[in-house]
């Protein structure tokens, strides 16, 4: 059991704040080791995260694998040296005297002079960090631990400030619990997206494009494409109206819309106003955009629900240290929507929206690994958010409500909220164990005002409509990067780019593997043809490499017989089958969709 200072209350490693508090003492144990080999080094900031913890150092030059095996070794001393973790309080002006030399901590308490009467610190041994806690009593719980990288992480998150050393590691109670750990984790790296992904030539990256910016290759590029047109053909059998968007806007849309003022730091502005007197901005959104459409003529309560969907690209100006593979990027595909209902079908329009999202989610073969989040505003940080208090408890009320019918295991999370408005986030964790949002879908009651969006009801009276902002199956790369991890780069036969391999053994049967590719195609099946001079355990070998669902070996048998010998990737040899044969097998496994 675990107990934490200033707290009675004895908690396990399992409980999540035990186990933050513990990943917590471990990063301050990383940083006195630091400190302890290497006294010039100057401290970051070093957070508990998910399954571990990291330190942010300034460092002469960053820590190479040498040097992580030594600060290892360091923190293991300390740890059997048992020291207490003792808690004290100063005023900013004694913290300010006590950092001297630790400049960036000078500055996090810097400006905390005239917000704070007092900063706690946290003392063991010879080491004493400036932190808010929660830590251990003492050292000694964190018996096994491991340091499992050394990267690059701008100081704050922001790329005006210095490039820092960024340690990451992990520790556990035992070192059983480690081992098991590192097992999961090797078993991760082998189905990491950002290196399978490239291996199969999925996606891309070019430092002359730009980090964010992965170019999807053929391959990746038709997995989206099944992607996207399965979504757009689903969504309009729902009754969804396509729409397509310019990309930018000037500025007085996003005016209009909050983002201007809530959202501008994460955009891409275009244009001089000095030079053309006008400012424009790559939409981060499609929502004001489709309001438009709405806009296009007066509207009746009969026109009600519009629902308008669209494959929209999108461009977020993230930070640098943020960017990762296709989870994270700064121009993306969204599967964008937007209901607009008047109040009495919101909630019948709510459940659509989500009854849609798991729908797609449970075909994909994606739906065990998702939780849901109630995601609300921080009522002590107003000011990134519009609309009144009441109107946010108002809203987020009447989500909560719609919430508690549909039956679902969800959280609630303050400070989650879009600036407009609380939201349902369908969270899903990559390989790493690391949650991402995947799917949104939002209550808004202040939009449509802010765009004078308006409809004449039954009794005659103009009346403001509730948008619910929706994604189908949300960012597709992020979901392709998923789908990459989910099945190993092995994807179901309907989402596979190249669904069957044609494996002629000599150069004589390529006319026959021609036919039966045409044959393929015809019928819808993605067919390729090998037909370089190699043998043929070479050819399959490669084939089995390239994750393809199904090969077709092709001999002098096979040509006589006008048969093919079928080889599953998952399942092996299955055997010698007629062209007419295979196909009907193949598209029932494809229209099924099966996983």
């Amino acid at each position: 059991m675990l107990k934490i200072t200033g707290e009675s209350e004895l908690l396990s490693f399992d409980d999540e704040k035990g186990r933050k508090a513990f990943h917590h003492t471990a990063a301050h144990i990383l940083a006195q080791a630091v400190k302890r080999l290497y006294p010039a080094v100057k401290l970051g900031m070093g957070p508990a995260v998910e399954n571990g913890f990291y330190y942010d150092f300034d460092t002469e030059k960053p820590f190479a694998g040498e040097d992580l095996e030594k600060i290892e070794a360091e923190m293991k001393k300390i740890v059997k040296e048992g020291l207490p973790l003792e808690y004290f309080e100063l005023s900013p002006d004694e913290a300010l005297k006590l950092l001297e030399g630790e400049p960036y901590k000078i500055e996090l308490a810097g400006e905390l002079r005239g917000k704070a009467e007092k900063i706690s610190f946290y003392k063991q041994g010879e080491f004493t960090d400036m932190c808010a806690g929660p830590h251990l009593t003492d050292v000694t719980p964190v018996k096994a631990v491991k340091l499992t990288s050394a990267t690059g992480a701008y100081w704050r998150g922001s790329e005006k400030n210095k490039m820092l050393c960024r340690v990451y590691g992990t520790a556990f109670p035992k070192a059983s619990q480690l081992e098991e750990y590192l097992s999961k984790l090797e078993e991760a790296k082998k189905r990491d997206h950002n290196k399978l992904g490239r291996e199969l030539e999925l996606f891309a990256t070019s430092d002359v494009i730009g980090q964010g910016l992965p170019v999807l290759l053929p391959k990746g590029a038709k997995v989206l494409q099944i992607l996207q047109r399965f979504v757009e053909d689903e969504e309009e059998k729902r009754g969804y109206r396509l729409t397509k968007t310019p990309s930018f806007a000037k500025s007085d849309l996003f005016k209009i819309s909050g983002h201007w003022y809530h959202y501008r730091d994460g955009m891409f502005i275009i244009g001089d106003e000095e030079k053309n007197g006008e400012t424009f901005a790559l939409r981060p959104m499609t929502c004001p955009f489709q309001y438009q459409a709405y806009l296009n003529r007066s509207r009746s309560y009969r026109d009600l629900p519009m629902r308008y969907n669209e494959t929209a690209t999108l461009f977020r100006n993230e930070a640098s240290g943020e960017m990762h593979g296709l989870i994270r990027m700064r121009q993306f595909t969204l599967s964008e929507g937007h209901i607009i209902c008047a109040p009495e079908q919101a909630e019948e329009e709510f459940f659509g929206a989500l009854d849609f999202a798991r729908f797609l989610l449970k075909t994909l073969g994606l739906e065990e690994d998702i939780s849901f989040r109630f995601s609300k505003w921080d009522e002590n940080n107003r000011e990134k958010y519009i609309g009144a208090p009441e109107q946010w408890e108002r809203t987020q009320n009447f989500m909560r409500g719609i919430l508690d019918k549909t039956g679902l295991d969800y959280y609630e999370a303050d400070g989650e909220a879009a600036f407009y408005g609380p939201k349902l986030d369908i969270q899903i964790r990559n390989v790493f164990g690391k949650e991402d949002t995947l799917i949104t879908v939002q209550v808004d009651f202040q939009q449509a005002e802010m765009f004078g969006m308006t409809y004449v009801d039954s009794d005659g009276e103009k009346k403001y409509p509730i948008i619910i902002h929706r994604s189908s199956i949300g960012c597709y790369e992020r979901t392709l990067a998923l789908l990459i991890e989910k099945y190993a780069g092995a994807f179901p036969l309907w989402l596979s780019p190249v669904q069957v391999k044609i494996l002629p053994i000599a150069d004589r049967h390529n006319g026959f593997c021609g036919e039966i590719r045409d044959e393929l195609t015809k019928n819808g099946v993605r067919a390729e043809i090998d037909t370089r001079n190699e043998k043929i355990g070479f050819k399959i070998r490669e084939a089995r490499m390239a994750k393809i669902p199904y090969m077709l070996v092709v001999g002098d048998s096979e040509t006589e017989k006008r048969e093919v010998s079928v080889r599953s990737g998952k399942k092996g040899d299955l055997g010698v089958m007629t062209p007419e044969s295979l196909i009907n097998a193949l598209r029932e496994e494809i229209d099924s969709k099966a996983l």
